[in-house]
């Protein structure tokens, strides 16, 4: 059988790099390299400007990061073609998500709407490739939230019949999908925070992008009446569908509940209590639904030996695992996905994500881009 191959693109709420998959999709899901790209620090920082509260008001620095952050995404291509000798003409799209720099879901009292930039007109012309991208904006024209969106992937890969599954992808923002084994129905959303606040902090108080290993986080305590304090954010006893971002969790969030905390605590005990609501919102969103099986983790998340550890904690009545114990890379899966969903979009199947996003109908995902 010849050849079927996909390039996947990703750049996730942590911003620490842009995954970049080259796939093969003839038979089953066969990887063929994957890449992980440093954001140029510039490249990160107009990002980052771009999500603050005020950040849609500069259209000129969104329109020039739009076509910067594309031309970053078609070098990426370029560079893992040139390091496995496949011509672009091989290649039959690239799937890219490109970077969410404002994400409004229902249910606020405004207009719903998700922004994702990196040009995609950019990433077809400067690779000569078809590329598909744009994905989340018709699940919300379809009145959904727009995320997540990885659970029907999550189906295609974890699915089985012996076993109640939850898989937790955990990147900047987490998300859960819950696969129940006599029963096709998914049921997936965003529990809150992953990484995003333990980057944060460890970027204010130590400069550093992320906490390695969750070292600092283990140095200190974690101070059950803060975690208590952070727990009653309204998002974690709302009812799914539902779906969040940095524009809830970030920086100030941080910074107003330590106001509200009005206690002494050191920035090592702050990390550490930041690990636990992670770990304790997403195992508690679990637990509300089965009470064992398996928990199937993925993403950056997995890297932060503080966090996997407390979250097993939280999980023991499960058998906790990552997606590598299943030979799929924890860092490329989601790259791996969106190759796949470019490949539902050229083959305009309609995906089911009325039971995730609460969108109205099944819907072919993403918009076409073609290179001439």
């Amino acid at each position: 059988m010849s050849s079927k191959l996909y390039i996947g693109l990703m750049s996730g709420t942590s911003m620490d790099a842009l995954d970049c998959v080259l796939i093969d999709l003839s038979e089953t899901i066969n990887v063929i390299d994957f890449i992980n790209v440093d954001i140029p620090a510039k490249l990160k920082k107009d990002i980052l400007d771009l999500c603050q509260p005020d950040g849609v008001n500069q259209i000129k620095k969104l329109g020039e990061t739009d076509i910067e952050l594309g031309k970053f995404f078609a070098s990426a291509v370029i560079s893992i073609l040139e390091k496995n000798q496949i011509n672009s003409s091989q290649i039959q799209a690239i799937g890219s998500h490109g970077q969410t720099i404002r994400h409004q879901p229902p249910g606020q009292n405004n207009q719903a709407f998700t922004i994702q930039i990196a040009d995609p007109n950019n990433i077809a012309s400067l690779t000569g490739i078809t590329t598909v991208a744009d994905f989340r904006r018709k699940d919300m024209a379809l009145g959904g939230q727009g995320a997540p969106l990885l659970p029907v992937f999550h189906q295609h890969l974890f699915n089985n019949n012996e076993t109640d599954r939850v898989i937790v992808n955990i990147g900047g923002i987490a998300n859960i999908t819950l696969l129940r084994k006599d029963d096709s129905h998914i049921i997936g959303f965003d529990t809150g925070p992953g990484n995003v606040l333990l980057d944060a902090w460890v970027q204010k108080n130590l400069n550093q992008n992320f906490d390695k290993d969750g070292m600092w986080a283990s140095s200190g305590i974690s101070n059950p009446e803060l975690l208590a304090l952070m727990l009653e954010d309204s998002y974690f006893s709302s009812p799914s569908p539902k779906s969040t971002g940095r524009e809830n969790f970030n920086s100030v969030w941080i910074e107003q509940l330590l106001a509200d905390f009005a206690k002494d605590i050191s920035p090592q005990d702050v990390q550490a209590t930041l690990v636990d609501l992670t770990a304790i919102s997403i195992a508690q969103s679990i637990k509300d639904l089965i009470e064992t099986g398996e928990v199937i983790i993925c993403g950056g998340g997995t890297k932060n030996t503080k966090l996997i550890q407390s979250l097993a904690t939280q999980l023991e009545s499960f058998k906790v695992s990552t997606s590598n114990d299943y030979g799929i890379d924890s860092d490329a899966l989601e790259a791996i996905a969106f190759a796949w969903f470019a490949n539902k979009t050229l083959d305009r199947q309609a995906l089911d994500l009325t039971s995730i996003t609460g969108s109205s109908r099944p819907h072919v995902m993403g918009g076409i881009y073609y290179p001439d």
